[in-house]
């Protein structure tokens, strides 16, 4: 299989990779193969040896919507969200929201970082990347997870290794909704509530929107026995 321009760079360029490299190949059915690297000038083939067998699939599909944060943030959100096994991320604007997750070619930039990621930290898959949605829409979506989570400064400070484990124990996907840099309004909370989600504590202080989720993460990772 010959590569891309991109991928042949960067194992060229970037890694210095050799004729007779071992790579890993992972196509877009989440296959693993191991590989052996030709180098032929600018160009990189790749000379398949055989199949690698698929680890034990994630207990939890985990569902990240994140309130889109001003700057880069979001960058640093999808990358590590990716790294730790995320299923899907989700951009939404709320009442708060004061980034611009509409520009164009944002959510290509964050489609491309997942891949590269996933590349980096060797998943079989990368995450799904919906484009910006508004709240409400949000909100609707909660119906199709069987446990919706939104963290927020204002809710009951139990602990999360008191709170998680009753609320995912038959959950086979959360979606865990964080707010933008303004938080969520009373407002939102309430109808977040009504619409079956659980708010929850983070802890004593108050994290920064783009620290939140990957907190939520791994708390929700460490709770299903994936960390």
């Amino acid at each position: 299989m010959r590569l891309p321009g991109d991928d042949a760079r960067k194992l060229l360029v970037v890694l210095r990779a050799q004729t007779g490299a071992a790579v890993e190949l992972i196509d877009s059915g989440g296959h693993v193969f191991e590989t052996r690297l030709v180098v032929d000038g600018s160009f990189a083939t790749l000379t398949l040896e055989r199949e690698v067998a698929a680890p034990p699939a994630s207990r939890l599909a985990i569902t990240l919507a994140q309130g889109v944060p001003k700057g880069a943030k979001m960058d640093f959100v999808v990358e590590k969200a990716t790294e730790l096994g995320v299923a899907r991320i989700v951009p939404f604007v709320s009442a708060r929201t004061v980034g611009d997750g509409e520009r164009t070619g944002k959510l290509e930039r964050w489609r491309r970082l997942a891949k590269s990621a996933a590349q980096q930290c060797g998943r079989r898959d990368v995450p799904e990347i919906d484009a910006p949605i508004e709240f409400a829409e949000l909100v609707r979506s909660f119906a199709t997870v069987d446990c919706a989570l939104v963290p927020w400064e204002l809710a009951d400070a139990a602990p999360l290794r008191e709170t998680l484990p009753p609320l995912i124990a038959n959950a086979a996907s959360v979606l865990v909704a964080i707010g933008p840099e303004g938080g969520f309004s009373a407002a939102e909370a309430a109808a977040a509530i009504e619409a079956g989600a659980h708010l929850i504590s983070l802890g004593r202080r108050i994290l920064r929107t783009e620290t939140a989720g990957i907190v939520a993460a791994a708390a929700l990772l460490f709770a299903s026995g994936e960390l």
